[in-house]
């Protein structure tokens, strides 16, 4: 994997690029830029190539944002800052993930880990333009949710949501890479904004993603479910949603 790294701090960029070797050794460290100019002008030069660029959102002569208004970013990115109030709009140019400095190792090795899961399946591509709804976006339907971490809003995406449950008198959210959050919503209105070719609500207290199912086993007219991540909890269908959940499957 070439990887870009975009930093107007030397110290900072060099602790990157270690840790980076240290934890995939097998990357390749293709370029290192520190200003919207130079980030600009590295991509647009045809002999370049990055798969995964690490941005940082404050550089020398502007932030980041800008990079995308003036050129086509054709890779992964993931974004870096110390400040928490960019998170809206990292997600806004689909940003794989946005990382607070200092960023741990832990963190690094998640977002790297997510990015070649992204790059294996699709490929990003900025094109200049202020992001739009996506092409197979369901009208009236959300592609991004908004989680509260203390003072933070985390943006997460619909695609990346493995399945939502409630417990407790809590309702959590799971994506795709195992995190896990607690959402300030009821699964009623979560439903009503996701995408039910992609989700269903398997019972009173959960709605599953198509992706996250790994198995189906029939257990006395019922149906258990085993999801990717492994749920805390048996996943089963109720039994006046089965026929439903058979057709949603088979795409009826």
């Amino acid at each position: 994997m070439n990887v870009l790294i975009v930093e107007d701090e030397l110290m900072a960029r060099r602790a990157l690029a270690a840790t980076l070797k240290r934890l995939y050794p097998e990357m390749t460290i293709v370029g290192e830029t520190g200003s919207v100019a130079d980030t600009v002008e590295w991509l647009d030069n045809p002999d370049h190539k990055a798969d995964l660029i690490f941005m940082d959102v404050e550089l020398s002569d502007g932030n980041s944002f800008e990079i995308f208004r003036r050129t086509k970013v054709n890779a992964q990115v993931i974004m870096t800052t110390a400040y928490d109030n960019y998170a809206v709009k990292a997600f806004e140019v689909d940003s794989t993930d946005y990382l607070m400095k200092p960023v741990s190792p832990e963190d690094l090795k998640r977002a790297v880990e997510r990015a070649m899961s992204r790059s294996s399946n699709t490929v990003s591509v900025h094109d200049g333009t202020e992001a739009g709804p996506a092409k197979d976006a369901v009208k009236g339907k959300r592609e991004r949710f908004l989680i509260k971490l203390n003072d933070m809003l985390l943006p997460v995406k619909a695609e990346d949501i493995a399945y939502l449950y409630a417990e407790d008198k809590c309702t959590y959210m799971v994506t795709s890479d195992a995190r896990k959050f607690v959402i300030d919503f009821s699964l009623d209105i979560a439903m009503e904004q996701l995408d039910d070719r992609r989700f269903f609500r398997i019972s009173r207290n959960c709605i599953i993603s198509m992706p996250a199912i790994s198995s189906i086993v029939k257990i006395g007219g019922r149906y258990m479910i085993s999801a990717e991540p492994e749920p805390p909890f048996t996943m089963m269908v109720s039994r006046s949603k089965t026929e439903d959940f058979i057709s949603w499957l088979e795409g009826a």
